[in-house]
């Protein structure tokens, strides 16, 4: 299975419900960098890294607005059977800027806008909107 697929179907699951739950995912560092790109750019309002029965896990707490969770939809785009690179050039927005591309690059996990403001490429992990 995909972990990094696991964490944003249940990001998805967790942003459909009427309640507003945190949402516990397995710990690993791509994760937590993911997580952390996703709080800073606001779809995210905490993340915690804690530890239930012996190993660690991330607690994710869904931003929202006007009682409705921002986060709409998600789209993997590189997968484990299909790798997808972009170069700097090839880099567009998401959703007519109303999205993000969270990519994996050299100097971290960035998001499309960061990414061309550093002028560097890399793997396009998904889309959020």
């Amino acid at each position: 299975m995909d972990s990094i697929s696991n964490m944003l179907i249940m990001i998805k699951n967790a942003s459909r419900s009427a309640r507003t739950i945190p949402v516990v995912v397995p710990f690993s560092g791509l994760k937590l960098s993911i997580a952390e790109c996703l709080k800073n750019e606001g779809y995210l309002s905490a993340v915690t890294k804690k530890a239930k029965k012996g190993h660690a896990v991330l607690e994710l707490e869904l931003a929202v607005k006007d009682e409705m969770p921002k986060v709409t939809d998600v789209k993997r785009i590189s997968k484990p059977s299909r790798r997808v690179y972009m170069g700097v050039k090839e880099i567009r927005p998401a959703r007519n800027g109303r999205g993000i591309t969270v990519l994996s690059t050299p100097k971290g996990i960035l998001t499309d806008k960061q990414a061309r403001k550093e002028q560097v490429g890399g793997e396009a992990l998904f889309m959020i909107w």
